[in-house]
């Protein structure tokens, strides 16, 4: 039977005091300290009988949860299901255990998963986990306890009337239109509330001596992308024989110039096409001598590093674990639940729109053991990835107003070919 550490049998102690006393507890813990161990802990000195564990299916796919629940020998019976299966699941359930509880945090309406949750389990208590609950806003905070009977804003009848005491509201103008703005939440009330429910603990806490060695390099775009992206900032539209790209709305003109600065984009008629490959015949050359792995953002860019890297690469995190090849990830999906530990390097092909998404993934490779983790960020200078990463490296969320700030567009300039 495997032993807590020092610190997880405290925050076990704590844990299930709060969860006695409120229902609700939220394991704030960064990665790799021991979130989910801790948390099976407190299920069993809390005496469930039968746990359903809601997570990531690449969670479930490396075995680390079950490994961790067998490690434990705990008594009670465990279901552990991906977030988007939730709806098959069947049976009687005495607890929640959600991991990676911030997919839980949007807002101004709740997301499906969250609604499923409060519908069927929401007088269950409940375990959270999160090393990063709401690094965007706190009107995240707000829907993370809404799906729980025993949430402290429990008296709001939804987000609105909540936000009404919590938020400072703001109007966005996209374009001709304008769309209220929650992001802006007043913190100094919200956190005493929650704070009870709160248990934090970080790496450097629980003894991690591992930095992040963040690297920046600069490759090129070919000629031919260079030319597209410019027409189409000027025009809004790029039209070929048969079909078109169109940008009319700043996030379509904002989405389409990022997927052409790493080589790919979708057509008018849906169809995702590879215009070029020249990052990742750079990726591939510069780091020929080393294990390494690689976030993309669009779908259509892992066809590109499968097509540079051939059978040196693979998408199957076992296969990277126990062979030589390295290993390609979107960014979404490979920013929680995984560890990359295997790999001497983290390279970013490309990168999303989310602070938080960010601030997970290039701790993906972090161990106790490991001192120095080297990230790289791979882009042509001053192209939009660029501008993207300057914005989310401040947790902040990138989108069409920074977007069009960045290249001095107005909004009438998205529209004029309407």
């Amino acid at each position: 039977m495997i032993q807590l550490r020092d610190y997880q049998n405290d925050i076990s102690n704590k844990g299930l005091d709060i969860l006695k006393r409120l229902s609700i507890v939220y394991l704030a813990m960064e990665v790799r300290t021991g979130k989910t161990l801790t948390a099976l802990d407190i299920a069993q000195r809390y005496g469930a009988k039968s746990v359903l564990f809601l997570t990531k299916k690449r969670a479930i796919e490396t075995g680390t949860i079950k490994a961790d629940y067998e490690a434990l020998e705990c008594t009670f019976d465990i279901n552990i299901v991906n977030n988007e299966s939730l709806h098959k699941v069947i049976g009687k359930y005495d607890m929640i255990i959600s991991d990676e509880h911030h997919i839980n945090s949007a807002y101004p309406k709740p997301n499906k998963t969250a609604v499923a949750i409060k519908q069927r389990f929401g007088h269950l208590p409940m375990i959270f986990l999160s090393g990063t609950p709401a690094i965007e806003s706190g009107s995240q905070w707000y829907h993370s306890f809404w799906i729980s009977i025993h949430s402290p804003f429990g008296k709001y009848r939804n987000f609105y009337s909540w936000a009404k005491d919590y938020v400072n509201p703001k109007t966005r103008h996209l374009g001709a239109i304008k769309v209220p703005d929650y992001s802006e939440s007043k913190d100094d009330l919200i956190l005493p509330i929650i704070e009870p429910y709160l248990l934090k603990y970080t790496q450097k806490e629980a003894g991690f001596v591992a930095t992040i060695k963040e690297h920046h390099l600069n490759c090129v775009m070919s000629i031919q992308t260079e030319k597209m992206i410019n027409q189409l900032l000027k025009d809004n539209i790029l039209t070929g024989v048969s079909d078109a790209i169109i940008a009319d709305t700043p996030v379509k003109l904002m989405n389409k110039v990022h997927q052409l600065a790493n080589g790919t984009v979708i057509l008018e008629s849906g169809k995702a096409i590879i215009i070029d490959t020249l990052k990742a015949e750079f990726i591939k050359a510069y780091f020929a001598s080393q294990k390494i792995a690689i976030f993309y953002y669009f779908q259509k860019e892992k066809d590109i590093l499968i097509q540079i890297f051939g059978d040196e690469i693979t998408t199957d995190i076992n296969e990277f674990n126990s062979t030589d090849k390295n290993f390609c990830i979107q960014q979404v999906s490979g920013s929680e639940a995984i560890s990359l530990k295997a790999a001497d390097a983290l390279v970013y092909y490309n990168w999303g729109y989310s602070g938080k998404n960010f601030v997970q993934g290039r701790d993906r490779m972090t161990t106790k053991e490991r001192e120095n983790n080297n990230v790289y960020f791979i882009y042509a200078r001053n192209d939009i990835n660029e501008k993207i990463l300057k914005t989310v490296k401040s947790k902040k969320k990138y989108n069409e107003k920074i977007f069009m700030r960045d290249y001095g567009i107005r909004t009438t300039n998205t529209n004029k070919n309407n």
